[in-house]
């Protein structure tokens, strides 16, 4: 038995620095110029070993944006002020999703990196629709809690619902992504006196809270995703 669990353990260290080192090397470089083989070179492993967990690059790479999403979607979970949120409002979970876009700049700007690369890879390569499914179910986490706000909204009036959910989500996490994503990866005109980059995204926040929130309503972080 004993032989047994060190086994696994085992094998849970190989896969996990797989994953570390596919993470560092597809964050910081073109995901088509990092071969799988220089992923396993990195972890310590032959190619033999890195392929007895995963057998193509796409689906290497759809495991590491499984568990960095994944990463941060608990880590963003913390952030909420408790586990009863009866009585909250829809704009304050509208809040809370606005600026948890802003929490994944703060804190892990090497995962917007290694989106960014991640999408470009995907477009480029004939990926099997089993992998894309899986990659678009990455996102639930965040469309289940947009889908619970307006639900919300529909009940207490906090948030508009003149328009739809379907747009509502599409700007919203189109703008805040693309924003936080160009950011980290320096893709911003960067005047020669300096910039203060939070203030912009915050200014992007507060305009989009605005346009979808009822006149006079005041910006409080309640729920996470």
């Amino acid at each position: 038995m004993r032989n047994q669990e060190k086994d696994a353990a085992e094998q849970a260290k190989r896969r996990q620095s797989f994953m570390e080192e596919g993470f560092a090397l597809f964050s910081s470089r073109n995901i088509e110029g990092v071969s799988l083989q220089d992923v396993a070179k990195a972890s310590g492993y032959g190619i033999a070993t890195l392929y007895r967990y995963f057998s193509t690059k796409a689906g290497f790479a759809v495991a590491i944006a499984e568990w960095k999403w994944g990463e941060f979607f608990e880590e963003n979970r913390k952030r909420r002020p408790g586990d009863n949120f009866l009585g909250g409002s829809a704009a304050d979970m509208f809040a809370f999703y606005l600026d948890s876009f802003l929490e994944i700049y703060r804190h892990n700007k090497a995962l917007l990196r290694f989106n960014q690369l991640f999408n470009i890879y995907l477009q480029a390569e004939d990926t099997e629709a089993g992998t894309l499914e899986a990659y678009r179910s990455l996102m639930k986490p965040i469309t289940d809690f947009f889908h619970g706000m307006y639900e919300r909204a529909r009940q207490d009036g906090t948030v508009r619902t003149d328009i739809s959910e379907t747009e509502m989500l599409s700007v919203t996490i189109h703008l805040m992504l693309a924003a936080v994503t160009r950011y980290a990866v320096g893709l911003v005109y960067q005047p020669a006196d300096g910039f203060d980059d939070m203030q912009e995204l915050e200014t992007l926040r507060d305009m989009l809270f605005m346009k979808y929130t009822q006149p006079h309503t005041e910006m409080h972080c309640s729920e996470g995703m």
